[in-house]
């Protein structure tokens, strides 16, 4: 995909979304200095340019009985671009992993796995981690609280707008 020249219009509404995606869009034109058909066709081309991969509502874990949340830290026996497609593929199916990032260095894969507790949590890793083909082993961390749970990405504007928050 090609890079997207954005300006500081379009800048305004990655942040605005990014902090709110049930904004309407005549809210998000008032807040971005614009009106609102130019402002929905900004969206759309956004959208369609993969900018805005989507929109999701942040549930809170420990309401829905989540009340574990643990880094699995996944080392491979091999690292062949096949059998990483299959672990990732394989992962992507379990629905207690909620991210999974491939790393470089001793670690080759990152996993944050949601829980009710901490005996589910085990039997996860017994049962589904450590019999996948091709895991060699698997170091849990488990998180204690979470400080700082920022979506997306900073949006910076060009100098003399805002600064990000």
């Amino acid at each position: 995909m090609s890079r997207v020249k954005l300006d500081n219009i379009d800048r305004k509404i990655l942040r605005e979304l990014r902090d709110n995606g049930r904004i309407t869009n005549v809210e998000l034109s008032k807040r971005v200095g614009i009106s609102a058909p130019p402002c929905l066709r900004r969206v759309r081309a956004l959208e369609e340019a993969g900018l805005i991969r989507g929109y999701h509502a942040d549930l809170e874990p420990t309401e829905l009985g989540y009340n574990v949340t643990v880094f699995a830290q996944i080392g491979l026996t091999s690292q062949a671009e096949p059998d990483l497609v299959a672990f990732e593929s394989l992962i992507n199916s379990w629905a207690e992993v909620r991210e999974c990032h491939m790393l470089a260095g001793e670690t080759d894969f990152l996993l944050k796995v949601v829980a009710e507790d901490w005996e589910s949590y085990q039997d996860f890793v017994m049962k589904k981690l450590t019999a996948a083909p091709n895991v060699a082993h698997v170091k849990s961390a488990l998180a204690i609280r979470s400080s700082k749970l920022a979506p997306g990405v900073p949006v910076e504007l060009d100098e003399g707008d805002e600064a990000e928050e």
